[in-house]
């Protein structure tokens, strides 16, 4: 049986470490006038031009190529998605077909209370990374605390479940407007099963504390392209994995 630490030095050639940026998309943060949405794994691409930088009229091609192109998520994987934000007719582009990526802070549509890293809409802004909302999934994920065990280096779904259920409590807690109903609740354990598998490591079974940190702090990609495709099957299989945790 393979040990842990040999698992991890192959995952390196697996999924690839941060490594030479594609050219054309390296990391460059948001500049004055450029929009960005409560999604970190949307500033990401516009970050890294995989979406237009000011990310400002995207339609649903430019989306499909961005999430095939550095994510390796199959084209359509969140077409479904692009077509619940035309629904709620959120853009402010004068174009039916594109959005910017601030008009996904529209509230209740696919901007959602008990954010990972945003403060929820009641407090007035649930746009911006929040970083004490952060500081708090931070230590909850334990991502700070990286030592010489090849375990401490990862977060499992038992893990990234239970810091989401907490968040969750603290912005019901707090919040009076929470908005508990059935399908706003999917959104919370949504956004975790996707940034699980859009971060996971196959090989390693869990999602790389360094990774995690790049992704949600600088929204940063943290890997080269994975060799591995993601679908929706990924994300449900995941979903179902981070709703049936014992929290």
């Amino acid at each position: 049986m393979r040990s842990l630490f040999f698992t991890i030095v192959l995952c390196g050639f697996a999924t690839g470490l941060p490594n030479y940026p594609i050219r054309g998309h390296e990391w460059h943060p948001a500049g004055k006038g450029d929009s960005r949405s409560p999604c970190p794994g949307l500033n990401v691409l516009a970050n890294h031009g995989w979406l237009p930088r000011s990310g400002k009229n995207i339609d649903l091609p430019t989306l499909q190529a961005a999430v095939s192109g550095a994510y390796n998520y199959a084209p359509d994987t969140f077409d479904v998605v692009f077509k619940q934000a035309q629904a709620c007719n959120l853009s402010t582009t004068g174009n039916y077909s594109t959005f910017h990526l601030a008009d996904l802070a529209k509230h209740d549509c696919t901007e959602f209370d008990g954010s990972l890293s945003r403060n929820d809409f009641y407090f007035g802004n649930s746009l911006d990374f929040d970083p004490k909302i952060w500081a708090t999934m931070s230590k909850r994920l334990d991502l700070d605390n990286v030592g010489r065990s090849p375990k401490s280096k990862y977060v499992t779904v038992e893990q990234a479940a239970k810091a989401r259920a907490a968040r969750v409590e603290d912005a019901m807690r707090v919040n009076p407007t929470f908005n508990a109903s059935a399908l706003e609740m999917l959104g919370s354990p949504g956004t975790t099963a996707l940034y699980l598998v859009t971060l996971w490591d196959d090989t390693v079974g869990a999602a790389p504390k360094e990774w995690i940190k790049s992704f949600f702090e600088l929204e940063r990609l943290p890997y080269t392209r994975p060799i591995k495709q993601k679908t929706n099957d990924d994300i449900n299989a995941m979903f179902a994995r981070v709703k049936g945790a014992h929290v």
